[in-house]
């Protein structure tokens, strides 16, 4: 069994909210690039944790959710430690069957061009070698 598939999803979903609005604040992504995702509810499962958070994207930026996902995106920790520390790209692990997504793969498009247009170097200079 899987302990943390146990725990309630909100504080995991609200503590990525708020990290997602934190990195638009930052300038890492661009507002205009997410618009797409306005009004969508994009799901975030962990495969080897059994965990899931959902978040969407509205006016006021980016939020938990509980309502039923547009977009699922499925991997393990290690898969989306690759892909944030730029280690292997979406396509890689997609193909590789280490991402997984079901749902409007456009909108799953529009996550992995996000994901590419992010400007590592806005990031404060202490959080960059992690």
């Amino acid at each position: 069994m899987k302990l943390l598939a146990l725990l309630p999803e909100w504080p995991p979903a609200q503590a990525m909210a708020l990290a997602l609005n934190a990195g638009v604040c930052l300038g890492l992504v661009s507002r205009e690039s997410l618009e797409p995702l306005r009004g969508k509810i994009v799901s975030l499962e962990t495969a080897d944790l059994g965990t899931r958070v959902r978040v969407e994207y509205a006016a006021t930026g980016f939020k938990a959710s509980s309502r039923k996902p547009d977009l699922m995106i499925r991997s393990t920790v290690s898969g989306y430690l690759a892909l944030l520390l730029r280690r292997e790209d979406a396509d890689t692990l997609f193909f590789t069957r280490r991402l997984v997504m079901t749902g409007d793969t456009d909108l799953g498009l529009v996550v992995k061009n996000a994901l590419d247009a992010i400007d590592w170097s806005r990031l404060p200079r202490p959080l960059r070698g992690l």
